[in-house]
């Protein structure tokens, strides 16, 4: 049986992270919970500890894709399943659904798609399923990673893009009935925003240097 680990990035997500932990933390086929509480200033490492889950702490925040690596670099298990920690409605079903493909040798990568969660953010996953940080994914199809440039808020588009260049398999997933907090509701409307506004730059400032390695490795 494969080892199994779990990767929760985590800043300021004492609201919800409970709410992910909890089915996580009952499923016996996990091996490993890792959370990064990257740069948090509220309870989201102690509530970690309280569900046995292995928490990393930064003391200031160095971003998703740094958080995301971190916590990879520091298991060995074989494969590593994404979370986000400010999930709403997560079930055991919609970890294992992730998870067998993989599991099963089927996919090298599965992507989660919320699927009659909220109208905004099941919009705004079938517009563009490579936002989706919920993954179960090889730890070998991770560490190529080492290979391609990720800022912060990259480490889904690289993903997405690394496996179409490099012909990982890879199969969506949908996730009924889960959704997670908006920004804006995370962190005010004027901070959401702002914050939406660099994830985005980010994620186009990646697409366009992976996108120019392809074109050069094609040459």
């Amino acid at each position: 049986m494969p080892k199994i680990a779990v990767v929760i990035p985590a800043y300021d997500e004492e609201k919800t992270i409970g709410n992910v932990l909890k089915p996580v933390s009952a499923i016996s086929m996990i091996d490993d919970i890792i959370v990064v509480s990257d740069g948090s200033h509220d309870r989201t490492a102690n509530i970690a500890r309280s569900y046995k889950a292995r928490v990393i702490e930064f003391d200031k925040n160095h971003g998703k894709t740094y958080a995301v690596l971190s916590g990879v670099q520091s298991t060995d298990a074989d494969i590593i399943l994404m979370l986000d920690a400010d999930l709403i409605g997560l079930t055991e079903e919609h970890v294992i659904n992730l998870l067998q493909p993989v599991l099963d040798e089927r996919a090298d990568m599965t992507i989660g798609i919320f699927n009659s969660g909220r109208g905004a953010t099941d919009f705004a996953q079938k517009i563009a399923p490579f936002l989706s940080g919920q993954r179960a994914i090889c730890k070998s199809v991770l560490e190529k990673l080492e290979e391609y440039k990720v800022t912060s808020y990259g480490i889904e588009m690289a993903l997405t893009l690394m496996a179409e260049k490099e012909k990982i398999r890879t199969q969506l997933v949908y996730l009924p009935n889960l959704t997670h907090l908006m920004k804006e509701e995370k962190r005010g409307v004027l901070l959401g925003f702002l914050s939406r506004i660099k994830m985005y730059w980010d994620i186009l400032f990646i697409f366009g240097l992976i996108k120019l390695k392809v074109i050069f490795d094609s040459k």
